[in-house]
């Protein structure tokens, strides 16, 4: 595991080293979204809606738009100069009993790992919950947004559980459940024993999630068949902005070839796939001129020599000589 967090736990005057760590994950299949005709994977791009243009991560802001419709332009330089009193410690703000602890406000949970140091700070700060059969409320401060929280014992280490802020847990408003209701003993009575019936202890072992295993099975079954294909290539911009992408060698060079025409002021010319390229020895000096064919521009473009120009230049030249002659 990776730490995503590293400050310290402060209770009265003692001080605990921690590095925070993620305690749950999901397992969820990663499917991409791709088209259905051929392949292609669906690309998000930061767009402006004004100008249309492609917009770079470093040239983004935060707006708050006003109830007046107003924009409020937040940036980097403006959140740090928020107070962030909590944004290297832990602050034990008070013991409660966990019972009291409504589970609606529980949110992430992440583990907490003692420096080598602090390992007996650690430890009596654990005895103290498990004696004391409390949980601590906390104050934290997690990527640049603080959170309540709480720690308490999970085997033989100490957990912290970030918190929803009590403004941010909605109202059950629902009329209809302040209708009269009437229940009949037998109807209760019944109710009562199925949930007897079916009453165990809690072991979350033994479920699992079957919409995935059927999606693995499903994937696994496509592969086995041989019902897959290839990802297909992405376009030179797309390839260049995913930083990593191979992008065709030879293309590559047929694009400097035609460009370099281009300032001549000549046509560009089309590249021959690159098997009949490399069959006639790319790189030699044992060239022939271009022709209609198409065979010499596959040779120039894997070699993109000088003396592929200067050959090209003089093919003019002897088709004159040739006409003349005739």
């Amino acid at each position: 595991m990776r730490a995503i967090w590293k400050g310290a736990v402060a209770f009265g005057l003692v001080n605990v080293p921690v590095r925070l760590y993620a305690a749950t994950g999901e397992h969820e299949v990663r499917l991409h979204q791709v088209h259905r005709e051929d392949g292609g994977r669906i690309r998000y791009r930061k767009v402006c809606s004004l100008d249309g243009e492609s917009v770079e991560w470093s040239d983004i802001a935060k707006g708050y738009e006003t109830e007046d419709g107003e924009l409020v332009v937040l940036t980097d330089e403006d959140f740090q100069q928020l107070p962030l009193s909590t944004e290297r410690e832990i602050e034990v703000l008070e013991f409660v009993p966990a019972e009291q602890v409504d589970p609606i406000l529980l949110q992430k949970t992440y583990f907490l790992e003692p420096d080598k140091s602090a390992a007996k700070p650690y430890a009596l700060l654990r005895g103290a919950l498990e004696e004391t059969d409390r949980v601590a409320v906390v104050k934290v401060a997690i990527r640049q947004r603080e959170s309540m929280a709480v720690l308490r014992v999970r085997d033989k280490v100490i957990v912290l559980q970030t918190l929803l802020w009590p403004d941010e847990v909605r109202e059950a408003d629902f009329p209809v459940l302040d209708d009269d209701v009437t229940v009949r003993p037998q109807e209760l009575t019944m109710a009562s024993s199925l949930v007897e019936s079916l009453a165990g202890d809690f072991d979350p072992s033994q479920y699992e999630d079957a919409y995935v295993a059927a999606l693995e099975q499903l994937i696994a079954a496509k592969v086995s068949s041989g019902d897959t294909q290839a990802p297909p290539a992405p376009p030179e911009e797309e390839a260049s902005e995913g930083g990593g992408e191979v992008v065709d060698l030879l293309a590559a060079l047929q694009r400097s070839v035609d460009k370099a025409r281009a300032a001549r002021g000549e046509e560009p010319q089309e590249a021959e796939p690159a098997e009949r390229g490399t069959k006639k020895g790319a790189g030699t000096s044992k060239k022939k001129p271009a022709t209609k064919d198409g065979a010499g521009k596959a040779s120039k473009a894997t070699s993109g020599t000088k003396d592929d120009d200067t050959a090209e230049e003089a093919a003019p030249a002897r088709r004159r000589a040739r006409t003349k002659a005739s």
